[in-house]
C-alpha cells in the first residue's frame, strides 16, 4: 500500500523576499507598529508635502543635469547650434549649459523643470513656514523640528544662489559680482574672504567650481539629513490637528498611512510633478543664450536675483551708500548695515518659539493647531513681518518698477526706505484689530447662531432675520480655543513681610507677556449661562 504526499506549494516571490528581509531587518513588526499611524486631514497639510516633493523633482532633475555639466572656467569657443554666439570666448560651464539647452535630448526642459522646483520648493517652504507660525504648531515639543525647517529654508536659499550661479552667464554673473561686493564691505577679514572663494581677484578661475561642489554635494547633503530628521520628528510626535469633535492634545483623528494617505501622497506626487513640468514646458526661466557669457566689463540691465533673495537685495539698493573712515579704513555702512539687518532678522525668526514660550511661561505640550484670530499678537507679528519682506521685494526691483510702470526710480527708493518702518507699523495694528473683530463675530455665532437671509416680520411690525443654530460640531471649534490670564508681578513683600526682588528680565516678561494675553488682546467666550439664557428665548429670533 503506497501514500501520495502532496509537496508543500512555494510562497509567491514577494512574500518570499519579504519574509528573506524579516529575517534581517524585522520590518514585520516594523510595519505592523507604524503602517497604520494616523494622520489628521486638512488642506493646509499639503503645503509641507509641496515642498517634500518638489525636493524630490530637484534631486532627480540634478543627477540628470550633472552627466552633462562641466565645472570648469577653462576659456573655449563656441560651435554649438545657436549662431549668434557662434566663435564667441566663454567658460567650459556656460558652453556646457548650453549644450545641454540645445543639444541634449530633454535637456532645456529638464533645465527649467530643475529650476522651477527650485522656486516651488522655497515658495512652499515659505507659505508651510508661515502656516506653522500663524497656527502655533511650533509651540512645544516641535521647537527642534521649527529650527529644522528654518534650516531648510535657510540652505535652499543659498542652494538656489549657488545654483543659477553656475552656468557663468551675464545674469548670473552680475549676481555673484553684487555677492562679492557685499563680502567686500566686511571690515578686516572682507578681502581674505573674497581671495578664499574666488581664489584670487574676482572672478578668478575656482569659483564655478567651489559653487558646483556646495551645490551638488555640500548643501544638498545637509539639507537631506534635515528633510529625514524633519519627517522622523512628525512621525514620533504626531501631526497637529485642528479643533473638533472628539480632538484632543493625547489623540490624532484622520486617516491611516496605509493605505488610504500613501494612496492620497502618492497621487499628490504626480500632481506636483505634472504642473511643474507644464509650467517648465511652456514658462521660459534663465535663457542664458539670450545675454551670453559673464564678461567682467559688461553687466546685464535689469538684472533680478530669484524672488527668495529679493529681501537681501532690496535692504543694500535702498540703503543710502554712507561710508566712514575709521582708523584709516573705510567702513562701508551702505553694505554693512544690510548685511548685519538679515542675519538678525532670520535669527529672530529661527528663535522665536523660545521667545514666545518664555514670555507667554506656558510649558505644556499642544497638539492642537490655533486659530490664527485667537492668537491676535503672534499674528499681527507675522504678518507685520510679512509686509516688510514684500516692501524690501519691491525695493530688489525697484528698476524694473521704475521701467514697468514709469515712476520715477528715487520715488521708489524714498517710498521703500519710509514704508519699511511704516508698514509693519500698520499692518501690526490692522492685523490685530481684525483678529479681534473675528473674535467678536465668533462670539455672537455661538450665542445667536449663524445668520439665514430669511427675513420675518413680528406681529408687532419689526422686521428680523431669522438665525440658525449652530451644530454641536461648529460650536465646540469655536470655543475649544484656551483663555489666557496675562501675567502680572507679585506682591511687593511675601507672606513674612519680606521685600521681593524682581529682576529687569522679569519685568520684561510680564510686560510683554500683557501685550500677548491683556484685555484689549483677547475676547472673552461666550460662558454656558449667556448661551444658556440667549437659546431660552432672550434676546434670540
Amino acid at each position: 500500500m503506497s501514500t501520495v504526499t502532496d509537496s508543500p506549494k512555494k510562497a509567491p516571490a514577494g512574500e518570499r523576499v519579504a519574509d528573506w528581509a524579516d529575517g534581517r531587518l524585522g520590518i514585520y513588526s516594523l510595519a505592523k507598529a507604524n503602517m497604520r499611524k494616523i494622520f489628521p486631514d486638512h488642506w493646509s497639510f499639503m503645503l509641507g508635502e509641496i515642498c517634500l516633493y518638489s525636493f524630490l523633482i530637484i534631486i532627480l532633475t540634478g543627477v540628470y543635469l550633472t552627466m552633462f555639466f562641466h565645472p570648469s572656467m577653462n576659456e573655449v569657443e563656441y560651435a554649438g547650434p545657436y549662431v549668434p554666439l557662434q566663435g564667441q570666448l566663454m567658460s567650459e560651464a556656460f558652453n556646457s549649459t548650453m549644450h545641454i539647452s540645445f543639444e541634449v535630448r530633454g535637456g532645456l526642459l529638464i533645465r527649467q523643470i530643475h529650476h522651477w522646483a527650485a522656486l516651488i520648493f522655497l515658495a512652499g517652504m515659505f507659505v508651510h513656514m508661515m502656516r506653522v507660525f500663524f497656527t502655533g504648531a511650533f509651540r512645544k515639543p516641535r521647537e527642534i523640528n521649527w529650527l529644522f525647517g528654518f534650516l531648510l529654508f535657510f540652505l535652499g536659499m543659498f542652494t538656489g544662489f549657488t545654483g543659477y550661479s553656475l552656468p557663468d552667464d551675464l545674469l548670473s554673473g552680475t549676481g555673484v559680482r553684487f555677492m562679492q561686493g557685499a563680502i567686500l564691505s566686511v571690515p578686516v577679514i572682507g578681502t581674505y574672504l573674497s581671495m578664499f572663494l574666488f581664489g584670487g581677484e574676482f572672478p578668478g578661475g575656482d569659483f564655478v567650481a567651489r559653487f558646483y561642489s556646495a551645490h551638488v554635494l555640500l548643501l544638498p547633503g545637509i539639507m537631506l539629513g534635515l528633510v529625514v530628521a524633519h519627517l522622523i520628528l512628525v512621525f514620533f510626535h504626531k501631526h497637529t490637528q485642528f479643533a473638533g469633535p472628539g480632538r484632543t492634545n493625547n489623540n490624532v483623528v484622520g486617516m491611516p498611512l496605509l493605505p488610504v494617505y500613501m494612496a492620497k501622497a502618492g497621487g499628490f506626487f504626480f500632481l506636483v510633478f505634472g504642473v511643474i513640468a507644464i509650467i517648465s514646458a511652456i514658462a521660459s526661466i534663465n535663457p542664458i543664450w539670450a545675454l551670453g557669457p559673464y564678461r567682467p566689463d559688461m553687466v546685464s540691465t535689469g538684472a533680478q536675483p530669484d524672488w527668495y533673495m529679493g529681501f537681501a537685495e532690496g535692504l543694500i539698493r535702498v540703503m543710502p551708500g554712507w561710508e566712514i573712515n575709521l582708523w584709516g579704513h573705510t567702513l562701508v555702512l551702505g553694505v554693512m548695515i544690510p548685511l548685519a539687518i538679515f542675519p538678525a532678522v532670520l535669527a529672530a525668526i529661527a528663535v522665536y518659539p523660545f521667545i514666545e514660550s518664555w514670555i507667554t511661561g506656558d510649558k505644556r505640550e499642544h497638539h492642537i493647531a490655533q486659530r490664527p484670530r485667537n492668537a491676535p499678537t503672534r499674528t499681527a507679528f507675522g504678518v507685520a513681518w510679512i509686509t516688510a519682506y514684500m516692501i524690501m521685494l519691491v525695493g530688489g526691483g525697484n528698476d524694473l518698477w521704475a521701467t514697468h510702470f514709469h515712476l520715477s526710480l528715487n520715488s521708489i527708493t524714498w517710498f521703500v526706505r519710509i514704508f519699511f518702518f511704516v508698514g509693519p507699523v500698520i499692518a501690526f495694528i490692522a492685523t490685530k484689530r481684525i483678529c479681534l473683530g473675528l473674535q467678536r463675530r465668533d462670539k455672537d455665532k455661538v450665542l445667536h447662531g449663524r445668520e439665514s437671509g430669511i427675513i420675518k416680520r413680528l406681529p408687532h411690525g419689526e422686521f428680523v432675520e431669522v438665525h440658525q443654530p449652530l451644530s454641536q460640531g461648529e460650536l465646540h471649534r469655536l470655543t475649544a480655543h484656551e483663555q489666557y490670564e496675562a501675567a502680572a508681578l507679585p506682591p511687593a513683600v511675601d507672606e513674612n513681610g519680606v521685600e521681593r526682588k524682581t529682576g529687569r528680565m522679569e519685568k520684561l516678561r510680564i510686560k510683554l507677556n500683557k501685550g500677548y494675553y491683556g484685555d484689549d488682546n483677547q475676547i472673552a467666550k461666550p460662558t454656558v449661562e449667556e448661551y444658556k439664557e440667549i437659546q431660552d428665548g432672550h434676546g434670540h429670533h
